[in-house]
């Protein structure tokens, strides 16, 4: 099925690693021209480099989300690159204290979360759509969480960061709705990749006295599917979200999960 994104302009935030470097190739292959967006540009140019030799156009914007200013001045010089924003991806987050119960958590700990989880996503999404107002067109895919749907212990500041990122995402659905423009909330659970198995893995390995082949086995066990999400499972949906074939779905969450969030 051809999605239609061939020449489309796509704004991507945390494009350097994991699902935001997924997301980078997926929108790539789409024929998409891109700008990616983040504070560390020394890591987002090997990803850069590589959609480039095959013949797509990247820029590069030394751009930290929570400040607003950064964003408009990033989203300004995409639009002054490429004409027009068609599409805002926003990956770009962090996870936040990990095994503190609330009453641990720090105010620091928390507003740092809750700053880049939601004002990021915040800053972005108010920079782009006057734009995308005046195309009478655009789509906004937010990669949140499923702990900002079921809650999680242990993960306060990350789940209310994310369950904030949802309201953000149908409000802003409600408003810009009118406008022709769609705006819908990714979910990913547990992802495989670098932090699953250099992290995740071996802490419940220690914790359980298990091998980590087992404990994969265990993680696997919770989801209906029996396995483990990948980068290229979330950059799918981010690509289904951003097409045309999603063009009456707006204001949802989706869970890309193999089956735990919603069963």
């Amino acid at each position: 099925m051809d999605l239609n994104l061939s020449g489309r302009v796509a704004v991507i935030t945390g494009p350097a690693k994991g699902m935001g470097a997924a997301v980078t190739r997926a929108f790539a292959a789409e024929g998409c021209r891109l700008a990616l967006l983040g504070r560390d540009v020394a890591a987002i140019e090997p990803v850069a480099a590589e959609v480039r030799t095959g013949g797509t156009k990247a820029l590069v914007l030394d751009c930290d989300i929570t400040d607003g200013t950064a964003c408009d001045r990033a989203i300004a010089a995409t639009r002054d690159a490429f004409g027009r924003i068609d599409i805002l991806v926003n990956v770009a987050g962090g996870s936040g204290p990990i095994g503190k119960t609330g009453w641990e958590t720090t105010e620091a700990e928390f507003d740092e979360i809750v700053d880049l989880n939601m004002r990021g996503c915040f800053n972005t999404m108010r920079a782009c759509l006057p734009t995308m107002i005046d195309q009478g067109e655009g789509r906004i895919v937010n990669v949140g969480g499923t702990f900002g749907m079921r809650g999680r212990a242990g993960r306060m500041a990350y789940s209310a960061s994310k369950w904030g990122l949802r309201g953000i995402t149908k409000s802003f659905a409600l408003e810009a709705g009118p406008y022709g423009i769609n705006v819908n909330c990714v979910a990913p659970g547990m992802v495989d990749g670098p932090r699953f198995r250099q992290k995740v893995v071996p802490e419940m390995a220690r914790r359980l006295t298990i091998s980590e082949d087992e404990a994969v086995a265990r993680h696997a066990a919770d989801y209906a599917l029996r396995r483990v999400s990948t980068d290229a499972d979330v950059a799918n949906a981010c690509l289904f979200l951003a097409s045309e074939v999603s063009r009456q779905i707006t204001g949802i969450d989706l869970p890309v999960d193999g089956g735990w969030a919603m069963l």
